[in-house]
């Protein structure tokens, strides 16, 4: 006669019922992930927006040249008089030059366009490789359009390339910056480049970390 097992206790199934709460907890995660998606779609209309400008601009249209240069925190010179001094306005202000679309404007705009790229590309690693690493697989196996760094995404690889991510944005903000310098302050120039390289060295940090850990072992399909 075959034994039977004996019945799960009451504590058994508690602990059974609660360890399945935990782990549908993950799918607090996805309104998370959607407003993500809602900021990267305010980010393309962001992106579209300083584009239309930049065109509207080369075409000479003076407003979209003017949103552009308060955008990209481009310093419009001075009139200056006969004296080279800068004319003053009767309420006090220094009078500003009529903005042009020169060579160092257009490297701005520019440059904020990529700006918005390289961020919006960092929503995406958070998007789909935090859903695929923490609350669900995606199921792409063998899609054409899977991105190739997907196959392989665990949460230290996303750590990796989100800090990589990070030092790439920062670095589009330096150039910005020193592109601009005579607009800033030399302690601004300072503390951007301190924390610049402070990226660095986190981003640095990480990779070794991941290098130190014992990483997973792989089984192979075939023996």
């Amino acid at each position: 006669m075959a034994n039977s097992s004996p019945p799960p206790s009451p504590r058994s199934n508690a602990l059974g019922g609660l360890a399945n709460f935990i782990f549908w907890s993950r799918w607090l995660q996805m309104p998370l992930y959607i407003g993500l998606i809602v900021a990267q779609a305010v980010y393309v209309f962001h992106f579209w927006v300083e584009l239309v400008h930049l065109v509207e601009a080369v075409f000479g249209n003076q407003e979209a040249l003017r949103q552009l240069v308060e955008s990209v925190g481009y310093k419009v010179p001075p009139i200056l008089d006969a004296a080279g001094k800068p004319v003053v306005d009767a309420a006090g202000q220094v009078m500003l030059a009529a903005p042009k679309l020169n060579e160092t404007l257009i490297m701005l705009v520019v440059l904020a366009l990529i700006d918005v790229v390289m961020i919006s590309n960092l929503l995406i690693m958070v998007i789909v490789g935090g859903y695929e690493t923490f609350v669900s697989r995606l199921g792409l196996q063998d899609h054409p359009d899977q991105p190739e760094w997907l196959s392989h995404v665990n949460a230290s690889v996303l750590k990796v390339k989100l800090a990589t991510a990070i030092i790439g944005i920062s670095s589009i903000h330096l150039l910005k910056t020193f592109i601009s310098a005579a607009n800033y302050d030399e302690k601004v120039l300072i503390w951007q480049t301190l924390i610049h390289m402070a990226f660095l060295f986190s981003a640095m940090a990480i990779a070794a970390c991941d290098r130190i850990l014992p990483q997973p072992i792989k089984h192979n399909a075939q023996h």
